[in-house]
């Protein structure tokens, strides 16, 4: 089975694609991305699986809204309005970098839902030191840049000191440049809104220790040291959980892309042996 469609719920229509046949795996895909970020997974894993990925409230083909902010549990709205729409359940729920925040707040949300959690290169509810601010200030202030420089000149800027001060961490560039530039454009005043719900999200009272599913926490091996503590809290506050941590070898913030059939063949494996036991 081989689809795409649009679902219109409330003051957004969420587009989304679905392939394969077999126990579902929704795939969330991070800021300024779109289902696109997902093709390898979905092509990899729909032997076994119903792959569904979609695109976030501002994102893709889903667009914008009228809303004058957004934050994760807006996006875990969306999710539960399509899942409920598709009648999907018992679903898995694999997001990268704020979709790895949406799908943690979903899990915590809407924990009857799911049948597992993975969530990579992303970040959670956390007091952050000096470097972790830093981090997420730039984002709010990417957003207010992108007025005069948009997002994916900004990223194609990040992308290559990035790649100077720290080789490995940008992973493979070029292909998630690619992605970004070819991914229908998102507009100034939506992107802001973006920005803004993943700078906030560290600093919200989010508590993981809702999440009771299975989970898998993944990272590149190549993200800065401050993003690797910020899985080994997450991993932490999953006190209700079962939790599994993954490494991602030769990846960097998007070991999706950056390695593609390291993270599918870990992304089965804990589906098979820790989901579907």
């Amino acid at each position: 089975m081989s689809e795409s469609g649009s679902v219109r719920k409330g003051d957004i229509e969420t587009y989304y694609v679905r392939r394969g046949d077999g126990p579902p795996i929704v795939f969330i895909h991070g800021m300024a991305m779109s289902t696109t970020e997902w093709e390898p997974q979905m092509e990899a894993l729909s032997d076994e699986f119903t792959t569904i990925a979609y695109d976030v409230r501002g994102h893709g083909h889903t667009g914008g809204s009228d809303r004058e902010s957004y934050d994760m549990s807006v996006y875990a709205q969306d999710l539960d309005a399509l899942l409920t729409e598709l009648n999907v359940e018992n679903t898995v729920l694999c997001g990268l970098s704020m979709g790895g925040c949406i799908a943690q707040v979903y899990a915590a949300t809407y924990p009857g839902k799911i049948a597992g959690l993975v969530v990579s290169d992303t970040f959670t509810a956390a007091p952050l030191p000096l470097k972790g601010r830093l981090i997420f200030a730039n984002l709010r202030f990417f957003g207010l840049l992108d007025r005069i420089v948009r997002y994916t000149t900004l990223n194609r800027l990040q992308t290559w000191v990035g790649q100077r001060l720290a080789p490995g961490i940008a992973g493979d560039s070029v292909t998630t440049q690619r992605l970004m530039d070819e991914a229908p454009t998102i507009s100034h005043a939506e992107f802001v809104k973006i920005a803004n719900s993943v700078a906030q999200f560290p600093e919200s009272d989010f508590d993981a220790s809702q999440i009771t599913v299975p989970t898998l926490v993944m990272h590149g091996e190549n993200v800065p040291p401050v993003l690797q503590d910020m899985h080994k809290r997450l991993a932490t506050q999953l006190t209700n959980a079962d939790v599994e941590i993954s490494v991602i070898p030769d990846a960097g913030h998007a070991s999706n892309i950056d390695n593609p059939a390291i993270f599918s063949k870990v992304l089965r494996e804990f589906i098979v042996q820790e989901v579907l036991k």
